[in-house]
């Protein structure tokens, strides 16, 4: 499949869209912006924007035919998934107020970022969506297309919801506030497990 201007065009609004919309990467880094600030969420920011790209491209590439050789493997990925995720609301739920954050709290690193896409139901729909729409023929320069046009995109997303986060920090001022938003951040970080538990819903 030649990667025409019009392809190109449609890959760009479905990347944005897709890295847009909330899931648990940008309920994450807007949790992390409003409880460590900006400067301290950038390696989670390089690790989504990194880490995502080059699982679409692995997936792109023929990971999923190890899985399909192993059916046993989707039930193990979503008892992680689950698990990992419910870790990470808990840490959101109980992180420090921004004062003892810095000696307290960690937001979570590069490494644990980039390895995070690997258990997080969305990504695992955006990259096999990607790849199905837009490199369908799987030839390495297809691949390399829609990879790299995350990486652009994912610039856009972390960079919003970064931001965003921070910014509410100053509504945060009180641990009480901090508290709301915290326990609001966890809890729609379990809601997104709703995809992945009933299918259907």
């Amino acid at each position: 499949m030649a990667m025409t201007l019009e392809l190109f065009t449609a890959l760009v609004a479905f990347a944005l869209v897709t890295v847009i919309t909330p899931g648990p990467n940008n309920l994450m880094l807007m949790a992390s912006g409003a409880n460590f600030g900006f400067r301290r969420t950038v390696p989670h920011m390089m690790g989504i924007g990194l880490g995502f790209p080059s699982m679409v491209f692995l997936v792109g590439i023929g990971v999923m035919q190890l899985f399909d050789r192993w059916p046993a493997s989707y039930t193990i990925l979503k008892v992680l998934s689950v698990a990992y995720l419910l870790y990470l609301a808990w840490k959101i739920a109980n992180a420090a107020p921004p004062k003892d954050a810095t000696a307290e709290g960690r937001p979570l690193t590069f490494l644990q970022a980039a390895a995070f896409q690997w258990v997080n139901p969305k990504a695992w729909s955006m990259a096999l969506s990607a790849i199905t729409l837009y490199a369908a023929s799987r030839d390495l320069a297809a691949v390399l297309w829609v990879a790299g046009v995350y990486v652009a995109a994912s610039v856009v997303s972390t960079t919003s919801w970064t931001v965003l986060g921070q910014q509410l920090r100053r509504l945060l001022a009180t641990p009480a506030r901090l508290r709301v938003f915290n326990w609001t951040m966890a809890v729609l970080l379990v809601a997104t497990l709703i995809p992945v538990l009933w299918p259907g819903a």
